[in-house]
């Protein structure tokens, strides 16, 4: 099962990327995909490569479907809510932050669903769903992690919570 980022212009990548780095670590099948395929250029300036187009991504294959934060009228495509809409029928995790909550929104996926949008809490998670503020992407990225099981057992989730949001050496 793979692990899809929708990645496109003016994208914030600071907002994924904990997250991408425990699902690199871990062995996931991190895929990159943008909505035409290619490069895109992320708010930070960093050019990437995407590796598929989002319509090439098989969505029956699809574990989790991650959408940080940005410009979200770079991603405002009929493609984009169908496969949401898809994922979200199917029981795959998807995972919003910042303006891509918006997203979920606009998909319909936070209709009758607990969200950072709606919530005093800066990352919530609710079925398959979940959504974080900007500034929450320590907690996006643990509370995904966690979704995905991702963590060896709960002394690790506790040493990566030390680590990431306690800033405490690692030993």
């Amino acid at each position: 099962m793979k692990d899809v980022v929708l990645l496109y212009d003016n994208c914030c990548i600071y907002e994924i990327v904990i997250l991408n780095y425990f699902l690199k670590a871990t062995s996931s099948n991190l895929v990159f995909c943008s909505v035409n395929g290619g490069n895109i250029m992320a708010m930070e300036g960093y050019s990437i490569r995407t590796e598929v187009a989002l319509e090439d991504i098989h969505l029956s294959q699809v574990r989790s479907f991650i959408i940080p934060g940005g410009d979200i009228s770079n991603i405002d495509y009929d493609i984009v809510y169908n496969s949401l809409k898809i994922l979200c029928n199917s029981g795959a995790l998807i995972a919003g932050i910042c303006a891509g909550t918006d997203i979920l929104e606009k998909a319909g996926l936070l209709k009758d669903v607990s969200s950072s949008k709606q919530e005093e809490f800066d990352c919530v998670r609710d079925g398959n769903i979940i959504t974080a503020r900007a500034n929450a992407y320590v907690d996006f990225a643990i509370e995904t992690a966690k979704a995905l099981d991702l963590f060896e057992d709960e002394e690790d989730l506790q040493e990566t919570i030390a680590f990431w949001k306690e800033f405490k050496r690692a030993l």
